[in-house]
């Protein structure tokens, strides 16, 4: 069976790639900005749904088909993806110090059947107590830009974290351990897909 990829984060790509997992990408045309909801549980696993749903196409046969959106959320408030650097600003400020969760949901949808598996992680970050300098020298980088919370753990952002709790994959985007129950969910052994 093959395996679409419904996003354009070269995160995400990295992590499949790492696992020796063949795929496809296609990139999803839903506008996140259309969902509004106050419970991000259920936000994350919509727009991962809505995002491997936007990639079928009437001809695909027997793949499957991954979406994931992440979020950062600091108490009630979510933090997405920072649109300029006073934005950017304004989100690490408010993390320094501070514990919060990041969610992925995980959407995945055989295109023959239309079986689901959808689900979420959680993973609590707690960021170290930096200064402002630092901050700005961090949004120099650009870093933050295309990130949720406005940090890349995998990056230069691992500087401002102290300590996670939970999976390190679902922070940077595609958590290992949710998608190998999905593969599972559908039948595939992840050792079936290793291709060296």
């Amino acid at each position: 069976m093959g395996i679409i990829l419904a996003s354009a984060s070269p995160r995400r790509s990295e992590i499949l790639e790492n696992l020796k997992i063949p795929f496809q990408k296609r990139t999803s045309s839903i506008d996140e900005s259309n969902y509004k909801m106050d419970n991000p549980l259920e936000l994350v696993k919509i727009l991962a749904y809505e995002k491997a749903r936007s990639v079928r196409l009437p001809q695909d046969e027997d793949l499957l088909i991954i979406g994931a959106d992440t979020i950062v959320v600091l108490g009630q408030t979510i933090l997405g993806k920072p649109k300029n650097a006073e934005e950017a600003t304004t989100y690490l400020k408010l993390l320094s110090g501070k514990a919060h969760s990041v969610y992925t949901g995980l959407a995945m949808i055989k295109s023959r059947d239309e079986a689901l598996f959808l689900d979420y992680c959680e993973t609590k970050v707690f960021m170290r107590s930096y200064r402002d300098e630092e901050i700005k020298a961090y949004i120099q980088t650009k870093e933050p830009m295309d990130k949720a919370g406005a940090y890349g753990i995998q990056g230069f952002g691992a500087a401002l974290v102290e300590k996670i709790e939970g999976d390190y994959y679902n922070v940077v985007g595609l958590p290992i351990s949710k998608l190998i129950e999905g593969f599972q969910f559908h039948g595939m052994d992840y050792f079936d897909s290793y291709h060296p």
